[in-house]
């Protein structure tokens, strides 16, 4: 392997992995580890069967293992490709998933000034077509029109096929109609109830010479639980980012649920989760990828419940985060922002990616406030989850 960059193997190893990212390939934390669990085993001389065994890591699809050699050589044998250039007929710059990351943060910075812009975040290819140079110096550029990477709306952590999304689209519908309605003091006219709507029988008793013939009957009217869904995009949790997001979206067809995402923020995204463009799909991705800093669910929580959701969160809504619970807030916060939730009289259950509910000290301190944990990995986990939520 080329080693010249003067930079410790784990260095060059999270590089190669943003590398996959720009991509299309999903290399999160767990992928990475893996990869230099295998750097150790086989040291970094033995490079084609270290080769191999990384590319069963990254390669989760067939487009994915036909894109690894190419990737591969780009990253570790760049020589091999001086003056290689795959032309497309492009003139204007490739998407870039760097760009729309950092366009998307802006926007977001932008909107949550007081005052800021309301508008949809803005992504690469909302942009005018200027100089590669003049947006973003210093990174590789294509040349003669070449492609530097796919749309983000074509990344295969995106894309299901269509009997996945079927099947989770009737799951969703099969679970919102198990969520308990919550009775409200309206009342609504019914053939049969439980008090008589005197007015009504009156109107009716006109077409009968002011008999009361046909007696009308009202009943307490019920109204379905507000839906909130707040999913964890941080880097830890990245590479789950995709199906938490299929999920919610599922939700906000079948159940009117919101949904928002959050990782050192709170940003609602539920006008997204109603259009399913490519265009649209690209702006979600852009949320999900790239942003560090960690993560502050505490401070998206208390967000959440103190503006987003503060005249809507009542007796009967439900809650659900979907996190791996580990917050770079102080540990007591986390425990404070869900019991100002739940004293809402929201009921909320926490969807975690793991097959036990993680260890993280913040999550262990605010159990007390959290109804229910929920692994959430496939959408057999939902499918398992469905008896129990209600």
């Amino acid at each position: 392997m080329n080693t010249a960059p003067a930079s410790t193997p784990s260095e060059r190893l999270a590089g190669f992995a943003a590398l996959l990212r720009e991509h299309g390939l999903t290399v999160g934390v767990a992928e990475q580890q893996a990869m230099l669990q295998a750097v150790l085993h086989f040291g970094p001389l033995q490079e084609r069967p270290l080769q191999a065994a990384w590319r069963a890591i990254a390669c989760h699809s067939h487009r994915e293992w036909q894109l690894w050699p190419d990737v591969y050589e780009r990253f570790w044998h760049p020589e091999k490709l001086r003056g290689g250039v795959k032309v497309s007929g492009q003139t204007r710059p490739s998407r870039n998933l760097r760009q729309s990351v950092q366009a998307m943060h802006e926007q977001m910075n932008a909107a949550s000034q007081p005052g800021g812009p309301k508008s949809a975040p803005q992504t690469a290819g909302d942009m005018p077509s200027v100089g590669q140079d003049e947006y973003d110096a210093g990174a590789p550029r294509a040349q003669g029109g070449a492609s530097r990477t796919e749309a983000l709306h074509q990344r295969d952590g995106q894309m299901w096929m269509p009997q996945e999304l079927s099947a989770l689209q009737s799951l969703a519908r099969q679970i919102t109609a198990k969520l308990l309605p919550r009775a409200t003091r309206r009342w609504r006219v019914a053939p049969r109830g439980q008090r008589l709507d005197m007015r009504q029988t009156l109107r009716r008793s006109v077409g009968w010479g002011g008999e009361l013939l046909q007696p009308a009957w009202k009943v307490k009217r019920q109204e379905p639980p507000r839906l909130f869904i707040l999913a964890d995009v941080s880097r830890s949790m990245e590479s789950h980012a995709a199906l938490f997001l299929r999920v919610a979206r599922a939700f906000a067809l079948e159940a009117d649920a919101r949904v928002f995402v959050f990782h050192t923020r709170l940003a609602e995204v539920t006008p997204y989760m109603h259009r399913d463009t490519p265009a649209i799909q690209e702006k979600v991705n852009a949320v999900t990828a790239g942003f560090g800093g960690g993560t502050r669910i505490a401070a998206s929580l208390q967000d959440f419940a103190r503006h987003h959701a503060r005249a809507q969160l009542n007796r009967g809504s439900r809650v659900w985060v979907f996190s791996d619970g580990f917050d770079t807030d102080e540990p007591e916060l986390l425990a404070a922002a869900l019991q100002e939730v739940r004293a809402r009289g929201a009921r909320i259950t926490w969807f975690h990616p793991t097959r036990q509910v993680p260890a993280a000290t913040a999550l262990q301190r605010a159990r007390r406030s959290i109804e229910r944990f929920v692994p959430l990995a496939s959408l057999a986990d939902l499918a398992a989850a469905r008896p129990v939520l209600h």
